[in-house]
This record gives C-alpha cells, structure tokens and sequence, in this order.
C-alpha cells in the first residue's frame, strides 16, 4: 500500500485520480465534477495498492467522507470507499499544458494508465474528465467501469 497527496472521484463507474500541488485544486475539480454526480473517495490523500495490472485507490479511515471546500473548511459528502483507478488526472497551468501531448500514459505502482493533464481553473475543466473518459471507453469497446 502506497499513501498518496491526491484526490479521487468516482464518474460514471471510472476511478479518477487528481494529482497536483497542494493548492492546485484537485479538490476543488473534484467538487465540480461530484456536483455533476461523481462520487468522492478520498480528498488530499489516497491509499493505493496494485493487484495484476489494476490500481485501486482508498480512503483513508481519518479523513472517509471529507472534502476541503476553500474558504470554508471541511465539509462532510457521501463517499464510495474504494474504486480502480480508470484515469490520472495532473494539474498544471494552461500554459505549462501541451496541446498534444506526446505521453498519454503513466506509470502508477507498476501499471501503466491513461493520463491526461488539466488546468483545474478552466471553466471546462469537469467537462475535459467526463469526454475523456467516454473517449476511453469507446477505445476499449464499451462501458469503462471499476469496483
């Protein structure tokens, strides 16, 4: 098991792991895409562990249900414990983004997964993780789904 400074959300059944420096608003892309009907696992840290070729992301028991809302503090949401992770979402400026990226992938405890870099302040932000994850599903020939 690897502890890790991210946040993840359930959409549409897809585990969605957010990576970013603190204060680069993986909580606050989480909260937008949970208004939108995600579901939060864990907000600033996650447990993760490889099993084959999957990784499955955590909430760890101190924080189970807790999301930062900046500004306010911490609030209390329905929380789905644990998921596979579909997606790695890293945070960066627009401006630091490539408009094709040469490398769509990662490498997360061993196991290769789809990886798509955001700027967290665009207005389409949310947007970008949901028509991400239906372009991955349609490559692999259906639903993508997790546990």
């Amino acid at each position: 098991m690897s502890l890790v400074h991210a946040t993840c959300v359930v959409v549409d059944g897809a585990g969605v792991l957010i990576r970013g420096t603190p204060g680069s608003g993986k909580s606050d892309l989480a909260l937008r895409l949970i208004d939108d009907g995600a579901i939060l696992v864990a907000d600033d840290y996650c447990e993760l562990t490889a099993e084959g070729q999957s990784v499955h992301s955590a909430t760890p028991a101190q924080i189970a249900g807790k999301l930062e809302v900046r500004g306010y503090g911490i609030v209390t949401l329905p929380y789905q414990p644990h998921c596979t992770i579909r997606l790695v979402i890293d945070l960066a400026p627009q401006s630091e983004i490539p408009r094709m990226p040469d490398d769509d992938a990662c490498d997360l405890l061993g196991v290769p997964l789809p990886r798509a870099w955001i700027d967290p302040a665009t207005p389409s932000a949310a947007a970008r993780v949901r028509v991400i994850l239906r372009d991955l599903a349609a490559r692999a020939g259906g639903e993508v789904r997790s546990a």
